[in-house]
């Protein structure tokens, strides 16, 4: 990687108030809390309101983030959405706001790499301010999966849920964050996590086409567990790191079994992982800023540690980034 100039200076996350427990579900679909728990490790999922979208958890996790680290936006010059589940086609929830948040000189674009989407954009957000184009960039990761989730698939609606996270990236070639990264896309495997609403074949093949998330959960898992050490290995030698010099390991936040099985074929210990989804489920996009606000909260994730960040899902998408923790 290019000598990275940039830096994390703040982070910020918001979930909304609704929360659908294992034991509401049970009243929905064919399911346990037992079982969910068993097979996934979420105990509880964040859902958004009939009229909250994806932009309304993105302008509080910035709100979120402002507060925390008494930073201001007015100034910034880029605005990177990661979602899957943009309030519209057009306008990009990034141009929304940008003009909730009142930024006048800002470039706004929506990222959808899915559950890699948080690792993208900040991976964009650090090649952007080391060339020289964009000084201070905000990054957000934000879904309502919830609005494309079919409550009557027992093997897709146990998991999702709703939230987001967002970082804001600032110049700084003394003190960079970015150390390494890893990046992939493996689209001939597409057809196990999608979502259509327009085109009803995937490189020849019928696929359904009802707006909600489809997943051939075995198959992603395979492809996860296998993909995702090879990621982070790469990831550590471009960096020419160590895997017993990370102080943290942050993967999205798709299923705990999933976690545990990478962790166990990386030989990376699960007591230094952090992960989102018990509380909030799997919220593509968001699960890696949830998890690291998490960690500061809880006191684990310090100024000075070295983070291995591993965003993987649909495209078959993923990214892997080493950071430093500047905040």
């Amino acid at each position: 990687m290019q000598l990275s100039k940039a830096r994390i200076t703040a982070i910020g996350s918001y979930v909304p108030e609704k929360i659908l427990t294992n034991k509401e579900l049970e009243k929905i679909v064919e399911t346990n809390d037992e079982w969910i728990v068993k097979r996934t490790g979420i105990k509880e999922r964040r859902i958004a309101g009939e009229n909250e979208y994806t932009s309304d958890l993105s302008y509080n996790a910035i709100k979120d983030l402002m507060n925390n680290y008494n930073k201001t936006v007015e100034d910034v010059d880029m605005i990177i959405v990661c979602t899957l589940t943009p309030d519209f086609k057009t306008p990009s929830v990034a141009s929304v706001i940008q003009a909730r948040l009142g930024i006048k000189n800002a470039g706004a674009i929506d990222l959808n790499t899915a559950c890699a989407g948080f690792t993208y954009g900040l991976y964009i957000a650090n090649g952007l301010i080391t060339s020289g184009l964009n000084r201070k960039i905000l990054v957000v990761g934000a879904e309502t999966l919830s609005k494309i989730t079919d409550y009557e698939d027992r093997t897709t609606c146990i998991l999702f849920g709703d939230g987001a996270g967002a970082a804001l990236v600032e110049y700084d070639e003394k003190q960079p964050s970015f150390l390494s990264s890893h990046l992939g896309s493996e689209g001939e495997k597409g057809k196990h996590l999608y979502c259509s609403n327009l085109s009803n074949q995937m490189f020849g093949e019928e696929i359904i086409n009802n707006n909600c998330i489809v997943q051939n959960g075995r198959e992603v898992y395979k492809w996860a567990v296998t993909t995702v050490p090879k990621g982070m290995q790469a990831v550590l030698k471009k960096g020419s790191a160590k895997l017993n010099e990370v102080d943290w390991f942050v993967p999205h936040s798709a299923n705990l079994r999933m976690i545990e099985s990478i962790c166990e074929k990386s030989e990376f210990p699960i007591e230094k992982t952090l992960y989102s989804l018990v509380d909030c489920g799997n919220t593509s996009s968001a699960t890696i800023p949830l998890s690291l606000v998490k960690g500061v909260k809880d006191g684990k994730l310090k100024y000075g540690d070295k983070v291995l960040l591993y965003g993987f899902g649909g495209g078959l998408t993923h990214a892997g980034l080493l950071i430093h923790w500047t905040i």
